[in-house]
């Protein structure tokens, strides 16, 4: 049903949320310090290599694309009714805004640079299949990255490292109000200009746009040919991930390296959605991140607030006491307690009475809803 609730969305927004959580403790809420951290494990180095194969990025584009997937949906269910363009945009301008509140504890905020991407999806929803899926295989080749590769040119990064230093120093000794108000003077530049030097910039767009274009095929409904269109694509995006894992890149890295996390996050998504389908046991388990899921603006604004209060030198200044491994117990308690939290507002609610939406997520709604 093209309205009705896509329960694996939620599931796999669910592990994009707890993922992103997950890997933001490891990186200490992006605090690389170079003083000795205090408690450490020998299977740091292997732990740290994993998590990022795992997470680092794909939780992200997992994210992004689910946010294409809502587009779709929202602009389905107004067909017919008010302009669709007009309240969208309004529904990102108020994105921005959670940014910017996101933005003053954690400077790593992707919320306001997404508010960016979604007003670019509002022209490309109204295009042909055939023009988006053209649009999606030139954004899915890095075309920044091989531009650079074919004419030997590169973009100049100085820019980012020196905004990074000045943050990083403030993360570790300045105050809460020094580290705010840097934050929200550098916070969106330094989030684009990080997409830049990752090779970000384009593939979120493609994945936004991705997202999109899977819900105008109703690939994430269970029904016709689609758990075996997830099996292929499952097995194509393994098989690229294990050439690429043992190929010796050499000058083709920087171009390469995105594509090859590109397949990895659409390996992951793949999989999920294949085994929702097809194993009951699966579903079950996968149940509880659904209801993650469903919360996924109001945890992100959490896990910022608490995260970098854990991790900053304002706060408890965990970044130079713990190492990987630690630091990922620290970020799977959060989730944790993110999660209680959710159960609780969902189930029972405040004074007794379940809620329908997470507390962000309604005001959101009602903030859109009322301008429109």
């Amino acid at each position: 049903m093209p309205h009705a609730r896509i329960d694996v969305a939620d599931a796999l927004r669910g592990i994009a949320v707890a993922g992103i959580i997950l890997y933001h403790a490891v990186e200490h809420f992006d605090v690389f310090t170079q003083e000795s951290v205090a408690f450490t494990l020998p299977c740091d180095g292997v732990a740290g290599s994993v998590l990022a194969w795992l997470l680092s990025g794909k939780m992200y584009g997992i994210f992004a694309m689910l946010f294409g997937l809502s587009f779709f949906i929202m602009k389905e269910r107004h067909r017919g009714s008010r302009p669709f363009a007009v309240w969208f945009a309004w529904r990102m301008c108020l994105l921005f805004l959670f940014g910017l509140v996101d933005v003053a504890f954690y400077d790593g905020d992707i919320l306001m640079l997404y508010a960016v991407y979604g007003l670019l999806l509002i022209p490309v929803g109204y295009l042909p299949s055939p023009m988006v899926w053209c649009i999606i295989g030139v954004l899915a080749i890095q075309p920044v990255e091989l531009f650079c590769l074919l004419t030997h040119t590169s973009v100049d990064h100085s820019r980012l490292f020196d905004i990074y230093g000045q943050t990083l120093a403030l993360h570790e000794h300045g105050t809460f109000w020094e580290n705010a108000a840097n934050n929200l003077r550098y916070g969106f530049e330094l989030n684009l200009r990080y997409n830049i030097f990752s090779g970000r910039l384009t593939q979120l767009l493609c994945l936004f746009i991705l997202g999109m274009q899977l819900g105008r095929h109703h690939l994430f409904h269970n029904s016709g040919r689609n758990l075996r269109i997830w099996h292929g694509i499952s097995a194509f995006s393994a098989a690229i991930v294990v050439a690429l894992s043992f190929a010796d890149l050499g000058v083709l890295k920087p171009w390469l390296m995105p594509v090859y996390n590109l397949c990895v996050m659409i390996m992951i998504v793949a999989a999920v959605v294949s085994l929702w389908y097809a194993s009951t046991g699966v579903r079950g388990v996968l149940h509880h991140l659904c209801i993650f899921g469903r919360m996924s603006l109001t945890h992100y604004l959490l896990q910022s607030v608490i995260g970098c209060f854990v991790f900053y030198g304002y706060g408890l200044a965990c970044y130079r006491l713990v190492g990987t491994t630690y630091a990922a117990l620290i970020g799977m308690a959060m989730v944790a307690v993110q999660y209680v939290f959710c159960r609780y507002w969902f189930r029972d609610g405040v004074g007794g009475k379940g809620h329908q939406r997470g507390p962000l997520e309604g005001l959101w709604r009602r903030m859109t809803n009322w301008a429109s």
